[in-house]
């Protein structure tokens, strides 16, 4: 059973998403916060494996209890879903690099909603193309926030560096090993040593490391 956390200022929007989310047999919501430092408070006592997080909230908001929640190392099993009116949100960027998993527009259809929670609970981010391409936006306009000295990937190799490219396109699993002639689970496993070698939570933050370290420059990937 997937535990589900909801934070949403909107009692209305929680109660949808909570009806929408109890449906499916395996998924749990087991409490809902209506601001960020009351997120990540209940991130902490109930062990949610998934938080659909809302980015704007008064008080603390979706972004910095992101932040929080991937920095405790308590709760290093907790992925978030950013909940957002737009895919071009302004915040896409910054979400990702405090440690969210992918996005959600609020309208999302249910089933679309129900797949994300499973997609982002077994550890994979949630990257739709336009979400990558925004992100890839976001940073060819104003440059990595804080730039990562490309020395970092020394610990890949040339086939792992080939498939970060890859992921940094936002391309799946299936899709990389059609690019470059593997198996859908050897690009799996190539993802996943990356993530332990250079310490990202998922392929949200790979597609970043990979612009930041400039193995990857917009517009010429």
């Amino acid at each position: 059973m997937i535990r589900v956390l909801l934070a949403d200022d909107q009692a209305l929007v929680r109660a949808g998403f909570r009806f929408i989310v109890g449906s499916a047999p395996d998924i749990e919501v087991v409490g809902e916060a209506a601001d960020g430092a009351a997120a990540v408070d209940l991130a902490r006592s109930l062990r949610a494996e998934v938080v659909l997080m809302d980015i704007r909230m008064p008080g603390t908001d979706g972004l910095e209890a992101t932040r929080q929640i991937a920095d405790d190392s308590e709760l290093s099993g907790v992925r978030i879903i950013i909940l957002t009116t737009f895919e071009a949100d302004e915040y896409v960027f910054e979400a990702i690099r405090a440690g969210a998993s992918g996005f959600l527009v609020k309208d999302t259809e249910p089933e679309d909603l129900i797949s994300a929670i499973r997609v982002v609970a077994r550890g994979d981010a949630l990257l739709s193309p336009s979400v990558t391409r925004t992100l890839i936006s976001s940073i060819a306009r104003r440059g990595p926030a804080q730039p990562v000295d490309a020395s970092v990937l020394s610990v890949l190799t040339d086939r792992e560096r080939e498939v970060l490219a890859q992921v940094a396109a936002g391309m799946s699993n299936d899709e990389i090993g059609t690019a470059l002639f593997m198996s859908p689970l050897t690009a799996k496993t190539h993802v996943n040593r990356m993530m332990a070698k250079l310490g990202a939570r998922d392929r949200a933050q790979l597609v970043v490391i990979a612009y930041e370290t400039g193995l990857v420059r917009p517009g010429l990937s």
